[in-house]
């Protein structure tokens, strides 16, 4: 199950940071998510990925499993959405100001 985990943080951050180096602000506000999807993840996957365990000592079981990279990734997920949420708006604004979708602003581009 770990390496199952590993490699799909370690594909979502290659994703993510190539989708980053793109030219198009969509492709970085992409990339972006990606990486929070990633981090979220690897949180989540420090909390010890256990099978059958349950998230509180109720029963006095020796597995169980850490109940606050739980919180930390519900609280990463809402701010990586407003995160997304405002870096679209900042993006719709850009483009309605200058014309033109690329992260350089280059002149000759613009209609």
């Amino acid at each position: 199950m770990e390496i199952v985990i590993a490699i799909a943080i370690g594909l979502l951050v290659a994703t993510g940071l190539y989708l980053i180096l793109r030219e198009q602000t969509f492709s970085v506000i992409l990339g972006l998510t990606l990486l929070s999807y990633a981090v979220n993840l690897l949180i989540f996957a420090s909390g010890r990925l256990a099978v059958d365990a349950p998230p509180l000592a109720l029963d006095q079981s020796l597995r169980q499993s850490d109940p606050l990279p739980q919180a930390l990734v519900l609280t990463a997920i809402v701010i990586s959405f407003g995160m997304t949420a405002y870096l679209a708006a900042l993006a719709l604004r850009a483009m309605g100001d200058v014309g033109s979708d690329r992260i350089d602003g280059n002149e000759e581009d613009r209609p």
